[in-house]
């Protein structure tokens, strides 16, 4: 079996499935599924409305986000380790603040400095999943699992 070779276009569609599942998750629009689970029927009050509202679509959709997290973020460790993923992380993170700091973003648009972070962990999910192959193309060394 041929070894896949690293891609910008493999890379996008990581980054893209990444950012779906990122957004699909919790966005700052108010369109996910943490919005969706949260929202009461209407007339209801006090957490009983909550759980009066939690449906079995609504704990279907839970489990396969559960599931494509676990996925992704075992991927992720895997390829970077714990720490790498940290340090990407951080890298994007001090991106966040140059721009604050530098003016570009200003620090009290909240939707904004969300939007930029929720960016920045789906790049560290496709870069996560992407970096066995990135790591090959630039020392030309293979990853492999342990078996057995």
């Amino acid at each position: 079996m041929a070894a896949e070779e690293f891609s910008w276009s493999g890379f996008l569609v990581r980054l893209a499935a990444a950012a779906v599942l990122v957004f699909a998750t919790y966005n700052p629009e108010g369109v996910s599924y943490f919005h969706w689970v949260i929202q009461r029927p209407a007339g209801e009050t006090g957490l009983g409305g909550y759980l009066h509202g939690f449906t079995p679509l609504k704990a279907f959709a839970g489990l396969g986000l559960l599931a494509a997290w676990i996925v992704f973020l075992q991927a992720t460790r895997r390829s970077l380790g714990a720490g790498g993923a940290l340090l990407v992380l951080g890298l994007f993170g001090c991106t966040i603040w140059a721009m604050i700091y530098y003016g570009v973003l200003s620090p009290t648009s909240g939707k904004a400095i969300a939007h930029l972070v929720l960016i920045a962990v789906s790049l560290v999910l496709a870069i996560g999943l992407s970096w066995s192959n990135i790591s090959r193309k630039l020392t030309g060394q293979i990853d492999t699992d342990n078996v057995g």
